[in-house]
């Protein structure tokens, strides 16, 4: 047969092909530069090769790369990462607001996983502009499954090429049924075979206790229906299993829904009686602020897993302001960049600004270290050395 080499036919294809992402050369210069766990730069440069960070010094840089920005002062922080996002049906404007919200990284919360592998490819190719996503699979009921289900489930997201289930539900009180730590342990088993990590819905800290007891490394939630003793979170520390928090679970949203200055559960629905498993009265709240301290003090790695369907701005800022009564700007630093990375198994590539990393940044008006607040206005946001965000 022979084929048509019409150099027309080529040059059509390529004009009609989507543009994906391409890393990009850039440098910012005159910038605050966060490091690593609130440690500063004041007055420093950034230079970006091939979609990674090249170097991170103070100063001007010895050679530039690329478009250059002068950040005039300026805050430079890694990237913001949600590892517990549900996505919604307006996925392209959503995607859009995530990266205006400083966000690069995204694990989804659960869901079909064959539209979430779509869209991360929409996203890949430049089909969507949106922050780097990972899709997960279905979130999984194991009171309904048998160990081979259970193990059907793993294998099919592993064809999918999807690396995490979506959050497993375990029953909180009084807490979970052997049966259904039997579906779990063959899940977690045959996720450790097929490379797929298996996400714990663990509410209260019996069920909590028990999924670390039978081999879950991986919580999609802090407790938020009881205490957690610091012998109990010494447990987690120990067995190095890695958590997510939504700590303003039980914390109510004003103007999110309406703006009628009524407090909401974050679905829209009356809190604290809508509260998902009330506890009665939106004690959700105290218990998930001071159970997140109670386990960072302990030593365990605390993620961030905001655990929203709302605007993004609005669902970190809201996020922000309950973490703000426990934690220290410093210490929220750590939850967003290095320990979200780690539960992601990605802190050798994201969630700090240092070199060989990928060039995940966000450029802030003020500076992170005096309050949350600066960090809730991003004016650049760049994704793998490209600026997909400039509200200069």
């Amino acid at each position: 047969m022979k084929l048509n080499l019409n150099p027309a036919i080529f040059l059509a294809a390529a004009l009609m092909a989507p543009v994906a992402l391409q890393a990009q050369e850039v440098t910012i210069t005159n910038v605050r530069i966060i490091v690593r766990d609130g440690s500063i730069i004041e007055n420093g440069s950034i230079v970006v090769r091939d979609g990674r960070i090249a170097s991170v010094a103070a100063g001007k840089p010895a050679s530039t790369a690329g478009k250059v920005i002068d950040a005039k002062g300026m805050s430079a922080m890694a990237g913001y990462i949600d590892a517990h996002r549900h996505i919604g049906r307006e996925t392209d404007k959503e995607m859009q607001r995530l990266l205006e919200a400083g966000f690069t990284t995204v694990l989804s919360g659960g869901g079909a996983p064959e539209p979430l592998v779509a869209l991360r490819d929409s996203i890949t190719s430049g089909k969507v502009n949106g922050p780097r996503l990972i899709p997960s699979g279905n979130v999984v009921l194991p009171a309904r499954l048998t160990e081979e289900t259970g193990r059907a489930e793993i294998r099919k997201l592993a064809q999918l090429g999807v690396k995490y289930t979506g959050e497993m539900i375990l029953s909180p009180v009084p807490g979970p049924t052997e049966a259904e730590l039997v579906v779990m342990r063959a899940m977690i088993d045959e996720g450790r075979k097929l490379g797929v990590g298996v996400q714990v819905h663990a509410t209260s800290t019996s069920a909590m206790v028990a999924a670390v007891n039978n081999g879950a490394s991986l919580l999609v939630h802090i407790p938020n229906k009881n205490w957690i003793t610091p012998e109990e979170a010494a447990i987690l520390a120990n067995a190095k299993t890695k958590i997510l928090m939504a700590m303003a679970f039980g914390s109510p949203v004003f103007g999110v829904f309406a703006d009628d200055n009524k407090p909401r559960f974050r679905d829209g629905k009356d809190w604290p009686s809508g509260i998902i498993d009330g506890v009665g009265g939106g004690k959700e709240a105290g218990y998930s602020m001071v159970n997140s301290r109670t386990l960072f003090d302990a030593g365990v790695a605390i993620g961030n897993g905001m655990d929203t369907t709302y605007d993004p701005p609005a669902g970190l800022a809201h996020e922000m302001r309950s973490w703000n009564v426990v934690f220290s700007t410093r210490d929220m630093m750590r939850v967003m960049g290095p320990y979200t990375a780690e539960y992601l198994g990605m802190a050798d590539r994201i969630g700090t600004l240092e070199a060989g990393k990928l060039a995940d940044i966000v450029l802030l008006p003020g500076n992170p270290v005096d309050g949350y607040w600066n960090w809730l206005k991003p004016k650049v946001v760049i994704l793998e050395g490209k600026v997909v965000v400039d509200a200069r």
